[in-house]
């Protein structure tokens, strides 16, 4: 089988020999005084530890302070500095995370995977993470390139979702065929020659056996360091699965029981910050596994004591708060609950707000507020977690469908993105409510895809979004012979479409620059040049 290139790296399908010249360049820079006197570099697979059990370049829960300071019910929102959380935060294969963005401001890392290639002048034109271009939506952003040939050799391959890699470097997918896909971010983008960019196409293709859950990436993930690039999967009557992010290939498994000693599904993923543990939504119940102790050990903490009381249904998604020791989960009872990280004790639980099930939250930047969003729900809520059960204001979509429409925020906070089931993408600006549980109408508003547009994803120091689009169709009754068993599929999503649309979904995966439409200012780029000096 033929190489696939991870842009500037190689990705390593199955089957494929490891012994190629084509490696990962990353694996290659990293490993140079590794190399035989032939001047070759042996292939490497960062997939196990040397006993065989662990992730190597997970990190260590012993090195990891899970221990933080006891906080009670009504201090749960209290705000640390940025040097309390720097202080928390765990290590990655040995370094801090203030000695990773010093290796990476002094390195050659500028959120492309190009280790191979010299480093560019330092004021060359190329957007990096240093600059951290901000999103501008004075005008319409432009779509760059899409990716839709993908998707049309399966019969109604519709997307559910992307998301991008924390570094920033590719982007990950999941689609009706069960199939995760994983795309670079076209080199052109860096250099702002964007005429005639090519069609994506995805560099890995990991397929899962039934329909996937949820999907999350590691949070210190870094393309440098091949060891951190995985993610993890849930899907239907399989364990939950971590995911090579260079070859493709399994890692490690957590096989989540129920009291019956079956094997059960996670219906939600998310890592913590420090990614030393994998939080799973369950039933009425977290499990939590130790991202380097695969298998079936977990703790499992129940969100409903027996009297019934607490956070009922099966927990949809999950989100974990950038400033303080606690997460959120969502159910689809309707509500969320606010837990203590370190014994998963119920803070806060925030009232039925939704007319549907939760399908979708994230936290701001400073942790003071919280955006939840339901399935069939027209309404994007923001709660002030300072005075839980306080509604800020709410932002109006349309929903109309069970399908995850997922939202997003910026790295600021300021704008928050979302599609809706008409295709369309509503941006609002979240600094302009004055309170009072108002309606906030939207910044901008522009079409984006002629169906669905049910994922979108900010990049983490650019100003590109990602969407993705797609919807089970339905004939319209009488049309097709498949027509009187649509409103008993359990996993449609309910929507009647005339049977000339349904062959033609626009299933696809967009990337959009919503930033300035040239290379930044000179002045910025020498500011940055001296701030590197």
């Amino acid at each position: 089988m033929a190489d696939v290139g991870m842009g500037p790296e190689t990705a390593v399908i199955e089957g494929q020999d490891t012994e190629s010249d084509r490696d990962p360049p990353q694996e290659a820079a990293a490993v140079q005084e590794d190399q035989d006197e032939a001047g070759l570099t042996p292939a490497k697979r960062p997939c196990l530890g040397e006993d065989g059990q662990g992730l190597r370049g997970e990190i260590d829960p012993t090195q990891a302070d899970m221990e933080q300071e006891d906080q009670t019910t009504g201090a749960i929102l209290h705000a640390k500095d940025n040097g309390d959380k720097d202080e928390e935060g765990a290590t990655v294969g040995g370094s801090t995370e203030e000695e990773q963005y010093q290796q990476n401001t002094n390195g050659s890392h500028d959120g492309e995977m190009h280790p191979e290639e010299e480093k560019p002048d330092e004021s060359a034109d190329s957007p990096n993470e240093e600059q951290h271009l901000a999103l501008d939506f004075s005008q319409t952003p432009q779509v760059l390139t899409s990716s839709w040939n993908e998707y049309s050799n399966f019969p109604e391959n519709y997307l559910k979702g992307c998301k991008w890699a924390p570094d920033g470097s590719c982007i990950l997918t999941n689609s009706a065929d069960n199939v995760l896909r994983v795309y670079n971010l076209p080199p052109e983008v860096y250099t702002y020659n964007w005429n005639g960019l090519p069609e994506m196409s995805p560099v890995l293709k990991m397929a899962e056996g039934d329909t996937v859950y949820d999907y999350c990436w590691y949070p210190k993930m870094n393309s440098l360091e091949p060891p951190s690039c995985f993610f993890a999967s849930s899907s239907r009557d399989n364990p939950v699965h971590i995911w090579d992010a260079f070859h493709g290939e399994v890692r490690a498994s957590f096989r989540p029981y129920n009291h019956l000693d079956e094997l059960t599904a996670a219906h939600s993923l998310c890592f913590s910050p420090d990614g030393s543990q994998l939080y799973c939504g369950f039933d009425k119940t977290v499990r939590v596994f130790y991202t380097e102790r695969p298998g079936r050990d977990c703790e499992e903490r129940p969100t409903t004591a027996k009297k019934q009381s607490g956070q009922s249904g099966i927990i949809s998604c999950l989100g974990f708060s950038p400033c303080q020791s606690l997460y959120a989960c969502g159910s689809y009872s309707r509500n969320a609950g606010l837990y203590s990280c370190q014994d998963g004790a119920l803070l806060a639980l925030l009232p039925a707000r939704h007319h549907g099930g939760l399908t979708h939250l994230i936290f701001s930047p400073d942790g003071y507020y919280l955006y939840t969003g339901g399935r069939k729900d027209p309404e994007i809520l923001c709660w002030d977690l300072r005075e839980p059960g306080q509604v800020v204001f709410s932002l109006k979509r349309n929903v109309e469908t069970n399908q995850r429409i997922y939202f997003d925020l910026d790295p600021s906070g300021r704008y928050l993105l979302s599609g809706d089931t008409e295709g369309g993408v509503s941006v609002w600006d979240t600094q302009t409510p004055a309170g009072g549980e108002e309606l906030l109408e939207p910044h901008v508003k522009f079409q984006a895809h002629w169906d669905c547009t049910n994922g979108i994803s900010i990049h983490p120091f650019m100003p590109l979004v990602a969407t993705s689009s797609g919807q089970r169709q339905f004939p319209w009754p009488g049309e097709g012979d498949s027509a009187s068993s649509c409103s008993d599929d359990e996993e449609g999503d309910g929507v009647a479409t005339p049977i000339g649309a349904a062959s033609r979904g626009d299933n696809g995966l967009s990337l959009w620059w919503a930033g300035p439409c040239g290379p930044p200012a000179e002045e910025q780029s020498e500011e940055v040049s001296n701030m590197r000096s």
